[in-house]
């Protein structure tokens, strides 16, 4: 019951009371990166794959700037992150526009983070299960490494969430979020700026 109803209106309830709070940071932000990011935008938006791989997409704050190499491609993340950059994403404050994708329905609060579109093909029957429900801010993949533990690691913990979803479930995941957020924990995968690339399940 809680998974095919009471869990939308939970997830729409504390998104639209966490935007009228955290209204002022948003502004703020988004103030800071119209400059820091030198013109190129306040938003970063991407297609993502959804419940049962339906696109969507994906709105969070932009923390790189568009800056090229001699032969026109973009440079390495950590050499286009920007000061404001580095520390949103410290913070997880780049995550917060989420919180409109989880009013309009693409998203939940928790649940599997929705990964690139090209990872699709690449996905094992197993790993393919994590699009069996709405994907989240956080989830429980998140709480249990982040950035910091491969991806076959975080689909393990992305299926059980699946199999194991319930309101208890969920509750923990917010208080596990905030305590690793307060600490910083797991904000980047060894020798990279963000995660690790995903090239298939084997």
């Amino acid at each position: 019951m809680y998974s095919h109803f009471f869990k939308r209106i939970f997830d729409f309830t504390l998104a639209l009371i966490a935007i009228l709070c955290l209204s002022p940071i948003l502004i703020i932000v988004s103030i800071l990166l119209y400059f820091a990011n030198e013109g190129a935008g306040i938003f970063f938006i991407q297609e993502r794959p959804g419940k049962d791989e339906k696109l969507f997409r994906l709105v969070k704050f932009k923390s790189m700037k568009d800056k090229f190499d001699a032969n026109g491609e973009l440079l390495k993340d950590k050499e286009r992150l920007t000061t404001v950059g580095k520390f949103i994403r410290r913070t997880s404050i780049d995550e917060l526009p989420q919180l409109f994708n989880v009013l309009k329905g693409d998203m939940a609060l928790i649940g599997p983070r929705p990964l690139l579109v090209k990872y699709l093909p690449l996905y094992s029957p197993e790993q393919h299960r994590r699009h069996e429900v709405r994907p989240g801010i956080t989830g429980w993949a998140q709480v249990n490494g982040r950035n910091a533990i491969t991806h076959t690691k975080k689909f393990e913990y992305d299926v059980w969430y699946v199999d194991h979803l319930s309101f208890a479930l969920d509750v923990k995941i917010i208080f596990m979020t905030i305590h690793n957020v307060l600490h910083r924990k797991d904000i980047s995968h060894d020798g990279e700026a963000t995660a690790e690339t995903f090239n298939g399940h084997n």
